[in-house]
């Protein structure tokens, strides 16, 4: 994308001004809360957060008048309608409508109100159905969507284009990253409708408190999937606030793929279950393999820290202290 696209340092010192106004868009959710652990931790004073009951982000009247007297300098946009294949398939209008309507209202309010600098996150589902593996920038757009969660795709590939239109259009810096599969602390748990890691940990855990001999997971084990902690997602957040101010959005992942039978096996001995794991291979295993490709932020300089293993002990220890039996 030429000139426009070099991942030259930020044009302005994130890190610099703890003081500044940074506005969390969607901080009780996973990816937020995560992110508003993460500037505590580096010292940020001036966090503006804002519950649903206190700031509906649908309600563009709503939003300007925030913007209008808060005048956040920072906004880092993690809030978003999300769900699982059966909520996208029941609930389109929502997934399209409702993720539309926050990431405009809190874009272009950034924008009018002087906002320096403003993160979009979005998800590894934006790509093609088929594009190639590991999942490179330029897919985007190359292919078809998979049809079970195109509603919240095309909202959010939507955010990114916004984003670089601002960019063009007004020379303004708004930034994308595409996070791939996350957990961590304030996953949904779920027995219904989370994904597969906190569906395992929720199972294997049940199984030990209830004594039972087995448990049964679908398919051969074989799929390969990428999975980033929630405080590595936080961190890169961080670094690209600080240290990127390109129009292409960046992919963030762990870069490192294990196989469902690996984490299945790696759960089986965090959580401590001490019975037989045994494989439905009646049942679909779904796509053989899903990474992202995340070399563009690695040649910046960002690179994931968390292990798998201590990630999923992090974890494991969020949800027994949250989750009572």
């Amino acid at each position: 994308m030429g000139s426009q696209d070099n991942s030259a340092l930020a044009s302005n010192a994130f890190l610099a001004d703890k003081s500044a106004k940074v506005f969390v868009a969607g901080h009780r959710g996973l990816v937020g809360a995560a992110i508003v652990r993460k500037l505590t931790q580096l010292g940020f004073t001036n966090l503006i957060l804002r519950s649903h009951a206190e700031l509906d982000l649908t309600r563009q009247s709503d939003v300007e008048a925030f913007f209008a007297s808060e005048k956040p300098e920072y906004v880092i946009v993690a809030a978003a309608k999300v769900g699982g294949i059966h909520a996208n398939n029941t609930y389109p209008a929502d997934f399209i409508g409702i993720n539309l309507q926050i990431q405009t209202n809190v874009i272009d309010s950034a924008y009018r109100n002087g906002t320096k600098k403003l993160l979009f996150l979005g998800s590894s589902c934006i790509y093609p159905k088929f594009a190639p593996q590991p999942i490179p920038e330029d897919a985007l757009l190359t292919g078809p969507l998979e049809p079970t969660n195109e509603w919240y795709a095309i909202a959010k590939i939507a955010g990114i284009k916004m984003c670089q239109a601002y960019r063009i259009q007004y020379k303004w810096d708004a930034i994308s990253g595409m996070p791939t599969n996350l957990y961590g602390p304030h996953d949904n748990f779920h027995p219904e409708n989370s994904h597969v890691l906190p569906a395992l940990m929720r199972r294997f855990h049940e199984a030990k408190i209830n004594g039972a001999n087995e448990v049964v997971v679908w398919g051969t084990g074989s799929p390969l999937r990428e999975f980033l902690h929630v405080d590595d997602l936080a961190d890169a957040v961080v670094f690209m606030m600080e240290k990127y101010s390109g129009l292409e959005h960046l992919n963030v992942g762990s870069g490192k793929e294990v196989t469902i039978k690996e984490l299945a096996e790696l759960m089986k001995e965090v959580v401590g279950f001490e019975g037989a794991l045994v494989w439905d291979t009646t049942k679909p295993d779904g796509t053989p393999r899903k990474l992202m490709d995340s070399s563009k932020l690695a040649s910046i300089g960002w690179t994931p820290k968390i292990s798998l293993k201590d990630g999923l002990v992090d974890t494991y220890k969020w949800y027994l202290e949250n989750y009572k039996q």
